[in-house]
């Protein structure tokens, strides 16, 4: 906790003067013990940290949003920063520095503070990914599956569902007792109000908290955000809690961090850029993970990186560097959205690195069946486009790959679990429901997540699908396949 400019001047003595101001950068004569992203105090009580020590000079960060005046005192305070952590934060809204955005009489504030930037903990601390990371959204869950400490990057044009998919993939994870940490980096206070009602209205605020800064806040604060959430992410994780981490998005902060570099007077890099854009990064994502646990066994920071693409290009700098560091991609594509696919996920672009590995046999194997047969089916649409007479079988694999897309689309708000998404997809498989339209055939899906969410009716569908391999599960739907083909 940041103490006063005065309590600060009588314990240590050290200080100096604003020299400059380039905001939200000032640069001081004096200090000559300062540390590197040490705090200092203003002597009108606003708070900074140490951005660059030169030989004769100091650049600062400073937080508020008001500028400084040439001449202010500033005083060392032999502390870096911190950020309280605990229990009491969850279902609240806070800035980086932990003050509470909102007025809520019932909160009380942690005791317990952590540093916001500190050691990585070493490869003995992890543990291999094994543990299946579900969304609840299909196309996912079975096409690009996630694993429980995964980093995967989502990516794509603005306004193409990437919050949407967020949400349900916040909503599954809640419902299966992880905890969110979502960070808004630098967006609209409009943007953030709506999120905020929205976790209220499907009562899931209460096991998540929220780091936010607007685009109207200091490019330092905002700057600051994504390591302020990872701390308390790792709080929670320390005490044996899953946590779901959302960073959006990491394009907002790659601006913000670029324009304090510019105002710092760095040398500038590809698409101005500073040169230590991948490292100011990489030393966040990389503290996500899967971790070893004394009372647990292990324990993860699943993280969900956004970033903003321009026009579908997925070779920018800053897209490209993410991928590097993360464990695999989900592209939305603006092309599939405007088509009215929901969600707009390109699968072919799309890759996860180790969630497969967190799969069953039986997952793998539809898994792979689904990839392979989706890409003849791109193939076969190309071929009708041309008008040419199609033969019988292409036009099954036609008619079977649009029921394929039917399975996939889903709003953000339905969630649907991993047994019906199975039963689901071997009824489609087997042609059970070729004589069904779509709204039939959500119509169906409707009654089995209904069936799936009564206890004494679950029994039967969690029994069909322990089958072992895909022919066995298409053996188990077929036998009673009326029972949920006629729903």
């Amino acid at each position: 906790m940041v103490k006063t400019f005065a309590e600060y001047f009588d314990s240590i003595g050290e200080f100096g003067y604003v020299k400059e101001v380039r905001h939200p950068i000032v640069v001081v004569v004096g200090l000559p013990n300062v540390r590197l992203y040490e705090v200092v105090v203003f002597d009108d009580g606003k708070i900074g940290e140490v951005f660059t020590i030169n030989h004769d000079v100091v650049e600062i960060l400073v937080f508020s949003q008001d500028p400084i005046r040439v001449g202010t005192q500033v005083v060392r305070s032999d502390t870096f920063i911190t950020v309280p952590v605990g229990k009491e934060l969850l279902g609240y809204v806070f800035d980086p520095l932990g003050n509470l955005l909102s007025t809520e009489d019932m909160y009380e504030k942690p005791t317990e503070y952590r540093p916001i930037d500190h050691e990585i903990g070493a490869i003995q601390t992890r543990s291999r990914i094994k543990r299946p990371f579900t969304t609840g959204v299909t196309v996912v869950d079975m096409m690009v599956p996630l694993g429980k400490g995964q980093r995967e990057l989502i990516l794509g044009d603005r306004k193409t569902g990437k919050t949407s998919f967020l949400l349900s993939a916040i909503k599954n994870q809640v419902h299966e007792d992880s905890l969110v940490v979502y960070a808004c980096i630098g967006a609209k206070k409009a943007e953030i109000k709506r999120l905020q009602e929205h976790f209220r209205r499907e009562r899931i605020d209460k096991n998540m908290v929220m780091v936010v800064t607007s685009s109207n806040d200091s490019p330092s604060l905002v700057y600051l955000t994504p390591y302020s959430a990872m701390t308390i992410a790792e709080y929670f994780r320390d005490l044996g809690q899953d946590v779901l981490l959302i960073l959006d998005d990491l394009s907002q902060h790659a601006k913000f961090y670029r324009e304090i570099s510019l105002l710092a007077r760095r040398f500038p890099g590809r698409d101005s850029y500073p040169g230590d854009i991948f490292y100011t990064h990489a030393k966040l994502i990389e503290r996500a993970g899967n971790f070893r646990h004394p009372e647990k066994g292990e324990v993860s920071i699943t993280c969900l990186p956004v970033i903003e693409t321009v026009d579908g290009d997925i070779s920018g700098y800053i897209p490209t560097n993410l991928m590097g560091m993360t464990d695999g991609h989900i592209f939305f594509d603006s092309n599939a959205y405007y088509n009215g696919k929901r969600p707009a996920i390109n699968i072919q672009l799309s890759v996860t690195r180790v969630g497969r590995q967190t799969q069953t046999n039986l997952k793998r194997e539809i898994n792979r069946e689904l990839g392979a047969f989706l890409s003849a089916y791109e193939k076969s649409q190309t071929y009708s486009h041309f008008g040419a007479e199609l033969t019988d079988e292409v036009k099954q694999m036609i008619a079977l790959g649009d029921r394929i897309h039917d399975l996939f689309d889903q709003h953000y708000n339905l969630i649907i679990p991993p047994d019906v998404q199975l039963i689901l997809f071997a009824l489609i498989w087997i042609g059970a429901l070729s004589d069904k339209n779509t709204e039939a055939l959500f119509e169906v899906r409707k009654k089995l997540i209904d069936i799936y969410l009564d206890e004494h009716k679950r029994k039967k569908m969690t029994k069909v699908v322990q089958a072992t391999s895909l022919d066995q599960l298409l053996k188990n739907v077929s036998q009673i396949k009326d029972e949920f083909a006629n729903l």
